[in-house]
Parts: C-alpha cells; structure tokens; sequence
C-alpha cells in the first residue's frame, strides 16, 4: 500500500481512513488526537524507514494510541468517581447522553474488537488483511470477529 509514496502522501491519502477508525475505538470527541498520536508514534519510531507496509503499521499504530487513550480515560474516570463517592456530592460531569442501543453495544467492545468490527464491515476487509494490517493473525481476527458479534446481539436482546 505505501510502496513508492512519501510519508506526506501516504498521511494525505491514509489520514481521512484513520480518523474513521480512531473514531471507532474511542469516538468521535478523541478521534483525531488519538489518530494524530498513533502517527506521529509511527512517523517517528526508529523502525519506521524498515517498515514494509507502512499503511498498516500506521493502523496498527492507531489502534495502539486508542488502546491507551482508552486505558488512561478508565483510569481518570475511576479516580473521579472515587472522589465524588468520598465527597457525597454530585458528580463533576453531566449525565451520559443517551445513545442509540447498537451504538451502546459497539461501545462494549473492547478495542480490538471493535477495530477489527470496522476493518471488516466499513472497511470491507477480508479476514487476511485485517490479519496483516493489525499486525495478529488470521485465528484472532476470527475469535474477534464471532465475540464481537456474540456481544452486539447480547447486548441488543437485552435491551429488547
């Protein structure tokens, strides 16, 4: 995907794509910052002039930087509420806006579940490619892809 093309060309053409899949794993709201850090992790990473398939080095990348922006805001959102359980005042934010229930279940996923759900359905990646982009193999995308799934319908009978 990246072969002849300079890293301003492959941003240009990749960079729309990324921040769809970034917006995937950790929304909207953080989609570009986590988009703009897995790159920059790549475009600067010493192994970066090594790399053979740039274009899924950077997905790998920005699932990366998802996978810690997610951790980070579990660890913010946990120190939160300990505090507002200590203070026994009304919590500092307002009330979770009320989302679609597909979109709830989505939200359930894990980030490689729900990277791989994208690759696949928005994406229109067989399994092979998204075995190669993600840098896993072909067995885990399968085993992320049927949990995946077994999730959003859980989740969906519940709410029905």
């Amino acid at each position: 995907m990246s072969g002849d093309l300079t890293d301003e060309e492959l941003y240009s053409k990749l960079s729309d794509r990324l921040i769809r899949f970034a917006a995937t794993i950790v929304g909207v709201a953080d989609a570009e910052d986590v988009m703009t850090d897995g790159v920059m992790s790549a475009m600067t990473s010493r192994s970066w002039s090594n790399v053979d398939d740039r274009g899924a080095y950077l997905y790998r990348c920005v699932l990366n930087a998802g996978r810690m922006h997610l951790r980070s805001q579990g660890r913010r959102r946990t120190r939160e509420e300990r505090v507002w359980r200590l203070d026994q005042s009304p919590a500092p934010f307002g009330a979770p806006t009320l989302a679609p229930e597909v979109r709830e279940a989505v939200a359930g996923l894990s980030a490689r579940q729900r990277a791989v759900i994208f690759l696949r359905y928005w994406e229109d990646l067989d399994e092979q490619a998204i075995a190669r982009r993600l840098g896993i193999g072909v067995g885990s995308v399968r085993r992320h892809l049927h949990r995946a799934k077994q999730n959003i319908e859980g989740s969906l009978h519940a709410t029905l």
